[in-house]
């Protein structure tokens, strides 16, 4: 049975704008309009190499035979928030990009993991993708060199990698004061402040950056922006009480204009549903506004049934940047870090 859905995409500054459908078989039928193509739409057939869906976000490989040039016949990866009704907005990239894009986040949580993590630390271990690099790496240090480490989840995908690497699962009940928090993030702009949520952990996320005396961002190169929203374009995640996202996001498109959008999740009928029992809103910005983050996260926050937002203002220590030749750009401070209260 075929499933509908919609793609729109950008790629290397062609705007896709993609309908098809899925069969079991995992063949996928695409009709494309290229927005710089002169207007020109074209159809073609490709093959879905990978469906899968994971907490609200699409991922899938399409080959594209039908692209011209010297793109024909390569891989296209397809990746973003979607659901089963079918609709995503997703940032496209060929597989040798994609290559490069997961060396450089495995590049970027070595570094970090082996710059930072001593013995009898307390640490904080965040959510997403890059996350997993670090965990990884973390548990080889830890068989290698014996050391005493005990690690607080940011997530339910946080405290599985914990258990799934045999580290030591700790609590902020326990351990409100921690030496150091890794975690990822969706865009870092050029006063390390941040856009995190993308995959629905924000709040927790923040709590145990809070209690870390170091907040360390992993990410690929892809991350490292001047301003927020110059390259993620997905929006601010905002977390809500469920009762109130209909006024939340009047009350946001009222202030600040934009678009919020209710994140539907996938494999399910209705919303994402955060660990917290919450839905998440993305509001989607004018990101050619010279915004004051720190007075609107504040704002925002003061709306009734707001949670938590997924701007991280004036937390950050240091960002790591890794790139496809496996190199690392590391952005920061230098001097002492800084001074924690605990939670």
């Amino acid at each position: 049975m075929w499933r509908r859905f919609l793609v729109r995409s950008v790629y290397r500054g062609q705007n896709l704008a993609c309908t098809g459908q899925i069969q079991p078989s995992n063949t996928l039928r695409i009709s494309t309009d290229i927005n710089n193509n002169h207007g020109r739409g074209k159809g073609y057939h490709v093959t879905a190499k990978e469906v899968k869906g994971h907490g609200g976000h699409f991922f899938i490989c399409l080959s594209l035979a039908a692209l011209s040039g010297s793109e024909s016949g390569k891989d296209f990866f397809h990746s973003g928030p979607g659901n089963d009704s079918g609709s995503m907005d997703v940032q496209g990239t060929l597989a040798s990009d994609r290559v490069g894009i997961e060396a450089g986040k495995r590049a970027a949580a070595w570094a970090a993991v082996d710059g930072l993590v001593e013995d009898e630390q307390i640490l904080g271990i965040g959510s997403g993708s890059t996350i997993v690099y670090a965990v990884e790496r973390i548990a080889q240090r830890v068989k290698l060199e014996n050391l005493k480490l005990v690690c607080i989840p940011t997530s339910f995908q946080a405290k599985h990698l914990i258990l799934q690497h045999n580290l030591v699962l700790g609590e902020l009940e326990s351990y409100p004061e921690l030496d150091l928090a890794i975690d990822g993030a969706d865009e870092v702009d050029a006063d390390l402040n941040l856009i995190k949520g993308g995959g629905g952990c924000l709040t927790q996320e923040k709590i145990v950056a809070s209690c870390a005396k170091r907040l360390v961002i992993i990410a690929d190169h892809t991350k490292d922006s001047v301003t927020l929203g110059e390259k993620f374009k997905r929006g601010i995640p905002i977390e809500v009480i469920p009762l109130a996202y209909v006024p939340v996001m009047n009350k946001i498109e009222r202030k600040y204009r934009g678009t919020c959008v209710l994140r539907m999740g996938l494999r399910k009928a209705g919303p994402v549903v955060t660990d917290n029992g919450n839905f998440i809103i993305d509001w989607q910005f004018d990101s050619t506004l010279d915004w004051n983050w720190k007075e609107v996260h504040t704002q925002i926050k003061l709306i009734p049934g707001v949670v938590e937002t997924g701007l991280f203002i004036d937390m950050t220590f240091q960002a790591y940047f890794g790139c496809a030749d496996k190199g690392v750009r590391i952005r920061g401070h230098v001097a002492p870090p800084r001074e924690t209260n605990g939670c």
